[in-house]
């Protein structure tokens, strides 16, 4: 393989371990019964954005050369002598990858189409949506605040102005892009279940937060029908289990203040970590091809 393959190579392996890791601390971070909703939701979207970052293609003269101290080379190396090297396996893994690419392309785009017929319904008998990328606009069924109470319609409003004011549809559309790139990735489509999840329970705190919790698991006795399971636009009804006793005790949102300052530091500290990985790689694979070319420079002399 020649070196610029090869260095390109490494730098994606390193990647991929590092982002991996930080999957694994989102992981175990969101699975702690404290801290809000919220908090949890950023540290997923911050943990997609992280797969498709390329931080180990950021020039190394950029970062502090303090940086090349964190070159765990063993491990990358044990994971790079696993993956074959011939050009006609590289050749056939790149047709593949190719190949998936453009299928989750196709489903993406497919997937956007749907979503637009969905909004469109809203307006009739669909339940409540929200559309658009950056300037994202709430529908509602006509009649709606016929069938609920002012305090069920608030808390409805609430929850679906919370996926508007958040561009809840233009993060889902950059890690489903992602997901294109990335489909061969385990993790990645896991993400997409944890984004889902915490997404709506986020917005089921903004309506907590302002004592309209009760009113909200009303207004879903209402919303909800057998033939339809699809609720304030949540794919994945999950939350039904994981925040409906949360909203009937509408907790203090002071309650989850010290969780959330604890899990925010240990995220952000292991994903600088992680950050830091590819980087002193890079710094490390050039240090020593500099060292190569500097050896085959005085052998020829």
């Amino acid at each position: 393989m020649p070196d610029g393959a090869a260095r390109l190579a490494h730098s994606i392996e390193a990647h991929l371990l590092f982002a991996s890791i930080v999957w694994l601390a989102a992981s175990l971070l969101t699975s702690l019964p404290r801290g809000s909703a919220t908090t949890k939701y950023w540290i997923w979207v911050a943990t997609s954005l992280n797969f498709i970052l390329p931080f180990s293609a950021i020039p190394v003269r950029l970062w502090p050369s303090p940086v090349a101290w964190f070159t765990p080379g063993r491990v990358i190396a044990a994971v790079s002598d696993g993956i074959p090297s011939a050009p006609a396996t590289i050749a056939l893994l790149i047709v593949l990858w190719s190949l998936g690419c453009v299928v989750m392309m196709v489903r993406l785009c497919l997937r956007i189409r749907d979503d637009r017929g969905d909004a469109q319904a809203a307006a009739g008998e669909r339940g409540p949506a929200v559309a658009g990328l950056l300037r994202p606009r709430i529908f509602l069924p006509e009649g709606l605040d016929r069938l609920l109470t002012r305090d069920e319609l608030d808390a409805v409003f609430i929850h679906e102005l919370r996926h508007a004011k958040r561009r809840d549809n233009l993060i889902r559309l950059i890690h489903e892009m992602s997901l294109c790139i990335l489909w061969f990735h385990p993790l990645v489509w896991s993400i997409g279940s944890r984004l889902a999840l915490y997404r709506e329970l986020s917005c089921d705190e903004a309506v907590s937060n302002q004592g309209l919790g009760k009113h909200l698991v009303s207004a879903l006795a209402k919303l909800v029908t057998p033939g339809d399971p699809l609720l304030l636009q949540a794919r994945a009804s999950s939350f039904l289990t994981h925040h409906l006793a949360r909203l009937r005790d509408d907790p203090h949102p002071r309650s989850f203040r010290a969780a959330n300052i604890m899990l925010a530091l240990a995220f952000v500290a292991i994903l600088l970590a992680a950050v830091a990985g590819p980087v002193a790689q890079a710094a490390a694979a050039e240090a020593c091809a500099r060292t190569h070319a500097v050896h085959v420079v005085r052998g020829v002399r």
